[in-house]
């Protein structure tokens, strides 16, 4: 494992740029074919982790492209939590979550990912974040845009959150390039279940 310091100007922004841009195509390459073999595996896992949970606001969100799939978990959870998905309101702000319904209309949002077009704005108390790759102290790789980071930040200064990444296991890195800003996880699960943060 290893850390740099907040990217500033200058070579070790540069440097870190490319580290996280070669750890990123390096996780989309494992994750693509562990997708197509493991997708229900994964989201079967995530139901059963989450089975039992009852009156709490939960993020999950919609997924895109070869993100593990927690909609399965959202609809069944759905009947005794409320269930919210991120928005992205701007570059370098915090995500939102806006309540989801199983079967709620959904328009385009940022990045092409569909959101709920209606809904409360809810403050959520266990986070189902997706992720690009994940270490043996489960920090994430992310896509760029340090909406999980900023967003995790705000709501752990508020209180107590739950955060829980949700992967297939072909997404462990052994080593990800990471800044002082960077927000742990506190659990990551996969298709193979519960995976163990490092001593």
């Amino acid at each position: 494992l290893f850390r740099l310091p907040r990217a500033g100007l200058g070579g070790a922004s540069l440097n870190l740029t490319a580290l996280k841009k070669e750890a990123r195509q390096r996780a989309f390459a494992l994750r693509k074919p562990a997708h197509a073999e493991y997708r229900a595996a994964a989201s079967q896992a995530l139901c059963d982790h989450l089975a039992g949970t009852a009156g709490r606001v939960i993020a999950g969100y919609l997924p895109i492209r070869t993100e593990a799939d927690p909609l399965s978990a959202m609809e069944a959870l759905s009947a005794a939590n409320r269930i919210a998905v991120p928005i992205v309101i701007g570059p370098g702000m915090p995500l939102v979550f806006r309540e989801w319904r199983p079967g709620c209309r959904l328009e385009e949002g940022a990045f092409g990912v569909m959101v709920p077009t209606g809904g409360e704005e809810l403050i959520p108390d266990l986070v189902i974040a997706p992720l690009v790759a994940f270490d043996r102290e489960l920090f994430r790789l992310g896509y760029g845009g340090g909406f999980y980071d900023r967003t995790l930040e705000g709501l752990r200064r508020r209180g107590k959150v739950e955060v829980l990444g949700f992967a297939y296991s072909a997404q462990f890195l052994e080593t990800l390039p990471l800044e002082a800003t960077d927000q742990p996880l506190d659990t990551v699960l996969t298709e193979r279940g519960v995976f163990p943060r490092a001593p």
